[in-house]
């Protein structure tokens, strides 16, 4: 870069299960105000690819620009540079905020490099009460779902407001109050990244955001049906299908409203004009495209494919159609601030691509998971030893999927099939063989590439107990 960086400050801000056609920019349908407004003056990447098919498997390439089981075989950062790390080291003042995801807690490395870090996961409260509660969100999904006739009753009688839901399921206040402290005091250059968990399941937006999204009513008792279905992972008719899409839909306002927020704190530290707003999901959701709901061990569009925009003030928006990985999050971030990619980031800089319109490179991306016995084995895979690998290439043409262990392959046509529903692999034509053929050869280069997953049981059995049971508690088991 120049002596001139476009920006001073970073704000990086994921979005945990936040599927690429949940936002008004990716999906006419939709209405998400806020990220719609960063995408309408940022550069919307129309095709951006995760990593991986859930958090642990698509953030180290996210903060980290590393793949998942790269070198050591392991899910967490600890053993590369991460992008709060090479900020702080050329300076910059540094501060993250993970709405109690225990996958991006200090255990597995997402603490490295920030001056103030708090993933909210042992924030739970004194009380017996106040530590089940945050252990448990299902239930305290219905609780606030139960409670909220109450809550806007109060509201009408001028009693209280309905601006902060009774439970703070997802941690989103702690979140918006832990990033606007940092605004208040922190001095240029900083680089701030939050996380949200409002959209991951259970769906639990606050009544107004459902009334955004729906003309139709949604009584409670639908809702805890929904939540019940999906909680024990029994068959959903397509009223309660609807009904899930239409929750989802409204945590995504939620949370787009949340951001709303964190801008305006931007532009009251008057550092607005000086900040490059990064915006994307880490994984997508599924229901039932493929036969589950939630985001179990596949590599199908509803999982893989998430927004990512790049918003740097007074550079006018564009969108790019070529496809890109968000192992590109990192080397793009620090670049678009004047400082040096560390050499062992797997990810390109997409800065050209933003400032001046240059197509990105040509790179297909690869993406993985792990499948034990069925798709929704429990415990979840968390390491090469806990099941099948499968590994996904897209290339812009084609939606290749391999099982590494098996030798299962399949093919899709991503201009005709972009849902995924017709296995061109069955009975190719010479052009499918030979996409397949290309595409294997790419899934044995990243296998090649991947870590020795031997030894990783012991670092799992020390997992803090904070931490595993609010893994649990998210269906993590």
């Amino acid at each position: 870069m120049t002596d001139a960086p476009p920006a001073s400050n970073v704000l990086l801000v994921t979005v945990d299960s936040l599927r690429a056609d949940a936002v008004g920019a990716y999906a006419d349908e939709q209405s998400t105000p806020v990220m719609d407004g960063i995408a309408a003056e940022g550069t919307v990447f129309e095709r951006a690819y995760v990593t991986g098919n859930w958090t642990p498997f698509s953030f180290p390439s996210i903060l980290a620009s590393r793949h998942v089981f790269s070198d050591d075989g392991t899910i967490g950062v600890g053993g590369t540079t991460t992008l709060a790390e090479a900020l702080s080291a050329a300076g910059f003042s540094t501060a993250g905020f993970n709405a109690a995801n225990g996958f991006l807690s200090s255990h597995w490395g997402y603490d490295d490099g920030f001056d103030e870090f708090d993933s909210f996961v042992t924030n739970v409260g004194a009380g017996l009460y106040d530590r089940y509660l945050a252990n448990h969100p299902t239930v305290e999904a219905w609780l606030q779902v139960g409670t909220a006739p109450l809550r806007r009753a109060r509201t009408l009688l001028g009693r209280g407001n309905d601006d902060r839901p009774f439970l703070d399921t997802a941690r989103m206040f702690d979140v918006e109050e832990g990033a606007s402290e940092f605004l208040e005091t922190v001095e240029e250059p900083f680089f701030l990244w939050v996380h949200y968990m409002d959209v991951h399941t259970p769906y639990v937006p606050a009544q107004r955001y459902v009334d955004a999204v729906t003309d139709e009513r949604l009584p409670i008792h639908r809702k805890l049906k929904a939540h019940t279905y999906t909680g024990l992972g029994w068959e959903v008719g397509d009223r309660t299908l609807s009904d899930l899409r239409t929750l989802y839909q409204a945590t995504v306002r939620q949370v787009d409203d949340s951001i709303g927020r964190l801008l305006e704190e931007l532009e009251a530290a008057g550092v607005a004009d000086d900040t490059a707003v990064v915006l994307a999901g880490d994984h997508g959701e599924e229901f039932l495209e493929h036969g589950h709901l939630s985001h179990y061990p596949k590599l199908y569009e509803e999982l893989i494919h998430v927004p990512f925009v790049v918003d740097v003030p007074g550079v006018e928006g564009r969108r790019v159609e070529r496809q890109v990985g968000l192992d590109d999050v990192p080397p793009t971030a620090v670049d678009l601030v004047g400082v040096d990619a560390p050499g062992e980031w797997q990810g390109s800089s997409l800065a050209p691509t933003v400032l001046e319109g240059e197509a990105p490179p040509d790179e297909p991306v690869v993406s993985v998971t792990v499948r034990g016995e069925s798709v929704t084995t429990q415990p979840i895979p968390r390491d090469l030893e806990d099941g099948d690998l499968l590994v996904s290439v897209r290339d812009g043409e084609w939606t290749y999927v391999e099982n590494v262990e098996t030798g299962e392959r399949e093919l899709y046509a991503d201009a005709t099939d972009p849902g995924q529903q017709t296995d061109l692999a069955e009975d190719p034509t010479d052009e499918q063989r030979a996409a397949i053929e290309r595409c294997s050869g790419l899934v044995a280069d990243h296998v090649a590439s991947l870590g020795d997953a031997s030894g990783d049981a012991s670092e799992e059995e020390a997992v803090d107990e904070a931490i595993e049971s609010r893994l649990a508690a998210l269906g993590y088991k």
